[in-house]
């Protein structure tokens, strides 16, 4: 689409399409944005607004999940800033962890380790909680860079760092 293009029916239903193909990165941006269920739903639907408002300027040229990503990230970080959810942010895996935990879906270790993960990433400011989600996410160095709006090589000082406070939290008394 071109800037400032007058949407159509094809526009809504392409649109439609591969937010559909990409409403996983929607969910996990949410989820590790919003704490509470009610949050979670909320900036989902902000994210799914904003990327409607920003579709006219989507270059088709791009990879659809980087556009995505970076505008989600940038909605998610202004839902923290907010003031009424300055206070409420956290990531609410505990929630998840417990679940999958009931339907034994993975083992007490595992869990273990993903509340672990949790705690460390409530830690984070979010630009490194960005970082992190993407890492976890398998992007490339460069789509992470470009997504952030900062340099590849920033992405990898920043991930190397990051890897190592979580090594450092995870030897942290009290978190093994």
């Amino acid at each position: 689409m071109q800037a400032g293009a007058t949407t159509t029916a094809d526009d809504r239903q392409a649109f439609g399409e591969l937010l559909q193909q990409h409403r996983g990165i929607v969910f996990k941006v949410a989820g590790a944005y919003a704490r509470s269920a009610e949050d979670r739903d909320d900036l989902a639907q902000e994210i799914a607004v904003q990327l409607w408002r920003a579709w006219p300027n989507y270059d088709p040229a791009r990879r659809f999940s980087t556009w995505m990503y970076r505008i989600a990230l940038n909605v998610a970080i202004s839902f923290l800033r907010s003031d009424g959810h300055r206070r409420r942010h956290a990531v609410p895996l505990d929630e998840a962890i417990h679940d999958m935990a009931d339907d034994n879906s993975v083992d007490h270790e595992t869990a273990a380790q993903l509340r672990m993960l949790h705690r460390f990433i409530a830690t984070l400011e979010p630009l490194n909680r960005a970082l992190l989600l993407l890492y976890l996410d398998e992007r490339s160095t460069r789509e992470m860079a470009e997504v952030l709006g900062i340099s590849e090589s920033n992405v990898t000082t920043k991930i190397s760092r990051l890897r190592q406070r979580i090594r450092d939290h995870v030897a942290a008394p009290g978190n093994e």
